[in-house]
């Protein structure tokens, strides 16, 4: 075990941001960028390329078809699959990265699924993502919708864009809220597709 990253000894791993996905990605057999919605304003941003890394976007409306893609790799694989799941989080203003509840609601609602289907061998970071979704279920559509990214976004007209990310039963076909661009993955993995490059926050 590297003692630099003592997550790398659970299957499902949990960090935060540019610095988080830094630290898991490249032990992971893939990575998943909870995303619960669309950043607001208009910031050019650097993106960070992904090609090295099998990397997938994830939100509250496709944490399930995930947990499948998730499941099938690893039955694919023969294997253990390892996960490392990255709340991506958001900017201030100025630039600075910003804790996003939505992200990590989502991060902790993809981990509480693939728990459900038995990948459930959680670092405590993890755990504790996937224990905090589980915790607020009933609260997530309002801890959203009053968070502060989405509150920004309905002072720029974009609720209905919040509104469709807090639909917990979405179809599975449903693309998540990242502007990431991505490439079509598998057709036997509907709604779920390779990102290229991601824009981090800060």
């Amino acid at each position: 075990m590297n003692k630099d990253a003592p997550q790398q000894k659970y299957q499902v791993r949990f960090d935060v941001g540019l610095a988080g996905f830094q630290a898991l990605a490249a032990e992971a057999d893939v990575v998943i960028l909870a995303d619960a919605l669309p950043s607001p304003g208009s910031e050019v941003v650097l993106p960070t390329a992904l090609h090295e890394h099998q990397v997938i976007a994830a939100s509250l409306a496709n944490r399930e078809s995930v947990a499948d893609w998730v499941l099938a790799r690893q039955a694919e694989k023969g294997d253990r699959f390892s996960v490392a799941v990255i709340a991506v989080g958001e900017r201030r203003q100025g630039g600075a990265p910003r804790f996003a509840v939505e992200d990590f609601l989502a991060a902790g609602a993809v981990i509480d699924a693939l728990a459900a289907r038995g990948i459930d061998h959680c670092s405590p970071e993890a755990a504790a993502a996937a224990a905090g979704f589980a915790g607020l279920t009933r609260a997530v559509r309002h801890l959203v919708t009053a968070s502060e990214t989405a509150q920004a976004l309905v002072a720029e007209g974009r609720s209905a864009e919040v509104q469709a990310a807090v639909r917990l039963e979405a179809p599975a076909t449903q693309a998540p809220a990242t502007d990431a661009q991505a490439t079509d993955a598998p057709a036997r993995s509907p709604g779920i597709s390779r990102l290229r490059e991601f824009a981090f926050p800060g």
